[in-house]
């Protein structure tokens, strides 16, 4: 038993990172500076230093830390990449402009270097005093509303406009809206109302059941409370999983909701709703945007199209396309052609389908994810993915070979209310805006330049 360690060893011993390749014994521990094993006690004893949780917690802060460091090194993921060379090749036309500019992108990607974010705020109590939950930017990229998770429970919604970006303090303004503070948010999307992102759709939890709203950004800026126009639309629902609003003019004003094992389409001005029903939870949702067609993401791990013009009838087949991972599908990314789709599960796998031949034709490995309801962020243009896993590690990925160009470690230490929530964009702050990533985390928002 001696060649385990006693008990008394735990007092003093702090666990390091353990190594790569070390032989793992069914209730014990490697620590790679004594060169031995240590018993593991039972994870419910409270005064045991030494659990799995533990360990593991530490090996994850070990590999932060370390990649942290590394983060302030500048490197490529591929051998050679520079942009010198990538110019030359050009010039010499060994690249393709479409090449060219795709692993321009990549470079540029592996350059970006963060940096920290003063948010202001005409309400002193507003910046800074509320954990990030989740950041959504308009179609511009010039506000981002913000859902913030409150100390006594529920939510605290805001609006951030990031023309501050431009400026060389890279500050922001944060507006909020107090008055509607006791809601738990669960998904949010931009409307397009009166004019492009006038309003938006939030579905939580008030208490049970829960409630589905559409609000007037206007109601989130500096102009006299007196006249804020009020809420357009609100009602009880389910609990509400995810949410779209509808672009096409064969369905307009009409936004969508995913529910427990249905599907509420409502139209904000007739009021008229629409139902169907699934055999499942709907986790995530999309409109297409040539066809008045919703795309919709299942607990179960099935993604079905739905025709919003035709009528549900019973017995009535009303599934177009239907794909299906081995997990739940926690997001969904219709490309822009609309031939192609990204789902991504709680398996921690993201792939691209052709809904043409419902058939996955890529995959993108390294995405961490269990249980979490996590989004997808697609750049076409710069042809660039982007996701944030459950460890709270961002991954960047090139959309045409699926290579994983770069692991953005968080600037707090992971845990299940740290996990980021991110923007990216090649115009953050509007069209003359600047380029880079956008990273909410606890209460800090970060700016990862993409010069």
């Amino acid at each position: 038993s001696e060649s385990f360690g006693y008990l008394s060893d735990f007092a003093t011993f702090s666990p390091p990172c353990p190594p790569p390749h070390s032989e793992e014994l069914p209730g014990f521990y490697y620590d790679s500076e004594k060169n031995r094993y240590f018993r593991l006690l039972p994870g419910h004893n409270n005064h045991n230093p030494l659990t799995k949780d533990s360990i593991e917690h530490k090996a994850m802060e070990c590999k932060r830390l370390r990649l942290l460091e590394e983060e302030q090194k500048q490197k490529t993921t591929r051998a050679g990449l520079n942009s010198s060379l990538l110019l030359q090749k050009r010039q010499l036309g060994l690249l393709s402009s479409t090449s060219y500019c795709r692993l321009v992108h990549e470079l540029k990607v592996n350059c970006m270097q963060r940096r920290k974010i003063e948010i202001h705020s005409p309400d002193s109590s507003v910046a800074g005093t509320n954990n990030f939950k989740i950041i959504v930017a308009d179609v511009a990229c010039e506000r981002i509303f913000t859902v913030n998770d409150v100390e006594h429970g529920g939510c605290k919604y805001g609006i951030i406009n990031l023309s501050g970006l431009g400026k060389e303090s890279l500050t922001v303004e944060m507006y909020d809206n107090l008055y509607f503070t006791n809601r738990k948010v669960n998904s949010v999307c931009w409307a397009s109302l009166t004019h492009p992102d006038s309003h938006l759709c939030l579905m939580g939890i008030a208490e049970t059941p829960g409630c589905a709203s559409l609000l007037p950004a206007s109601l989130f800026s500096s102009t006299n409370p007196g006249d804020r126009p009020g809420m357009l639309c609100s009602f009880k629902i389910s609990t509400a999983w995810s949410c779209a609003w509808c672009l096409n003019p064969q369905a307009d004003n009409c936004f969508s909701t995913g529910l427990t094992r249905r599907v509420l389409v409502t139209n904000v001005v007739t009021g008229h709703r629409q139902t169907f029903g699934t055999s499942s939870d709907v986790l995530a949702q999309q409109f297409a945007t040539q066809t008045p067609v919703l795309y919709n993401g299942c607990r179960s791990g099935e993604i079905f199209s739905i025709d919003v013009r035709q009528r549900n009838r019973k017995g009535q087949s009303w599934k177009a396309t239907r794909l299906f991972h081995g997990s739940a599908v926690t997001s969904i990314h219709l490309m822009e052609a609309e031939h192609y789709l990204m789902a991504a599960d709680m398996a921690g796998k993201i792939k691209l389908w052709d809904l043409r031949t419902a058939k996955c034709v890529k995959q993108y490995k390294g995405h961490h994810n269990e249980y979490a309801l996590l989004p997808l962020h697609v750049n076409e243009e710069e042809g660039l993915l982007i996701a944030v896993g459950q460890d709270c590690y961002t991954r960047i990925w090139s959309l045409q070979d699926a290579r994983l160009l770069r692991t953005i470690p968080s600037p707090h230490p992971s845990s299940k209310d740290a996990i980021p929530s991110v923007v990216f964009s090649s115009r953050l702050g509007g069209s003359r805006g600047v380029p880079g990533l956008l990273m909410a985390v606890k209460q800090d928002l970060y700016h990862f330049s993409y010069n």
